[in-house]
């Protein structure tokens, strides 16, 4: 009998891939979770893949990250970080003059704010689970956490904008780290 309300017969088998056009090396982080497995073997190694080819679950990446700042990937032209903001606590008032920027909220609530001036910012949203917003190049902007658990994001910038391999573990540190060059 044919059940409609059951998508697959096997819901917990992973179907990995098991061709590779390339024949001249193996494979490397061809299934995240099982390749790179983290200490407790529950989650994975939150650190910097790129650049080469790379495939997450970036939901449930972006969960699991518990610092200010970690970049996941970084290539040429484009990296991907990860970010937690405290309860009360923002990213910070800055602005990328040469860069444009996607952030998509997966966790929490917070407000954005964005304008041309540092002390005119017009534009403000509000935001949460499941909501993404552009920023683009030379707009100030601000994300702040107004909820009672951290807000859990991640943003893509294009091109990159911290070194390869950035972990910034609160925004104190992340803050020294820039030495406050983009405020």
């Amino acid at each position: 009998m044919n059940n409609d309300y059951k998508m697959y017969p096997y819901p917990y088998f992973i179907n990995a891939q098991i061709y590779n056009s390339d024949f001249s090396r193996p494979y490397t982080n061809q299934y995240l979770p099982f390749s790179d497995i983290a200490e407790d073997n529950c989650f994975f190694k939150l650190r910097d893949y790129g650049p080469e080819p790379f495939v997450v679950n970036i939901e449930d990446a972006t969960k699991q990250n518990n610092t200010f700042r970690t970049a996941l990937w970084t290539g040429c032209h484009l990296q991907l970080t990860l970010m937690s903001i405290n309860v009360g606590e923002d990213i910070g008032l800055e602005i990328h003059p040469n860069l444009d920027q996607f952030i998509r909220i997966e966790e929490g609530q917070g407000i954005v704010k964005m304008g041309d001036k540092k002390d005119r910012l017009y534009f403000q949203e509000k935001v949460y689970d499941d909501f993404a917003f552009i920023i683009p190049a030379g707009k100030w902007h601000n994300l702040i956490n107004t909820g009672n658990k951290p807000l859990k994001l991640y943003s893509i910038y294009a091109p990159p904008q911290h070194p390869r391999g950035t972990v910034h573990a609160t925004k104190a540190i992340a803050e020294a780290a820039e030495g406050n060059h983009n405020h």
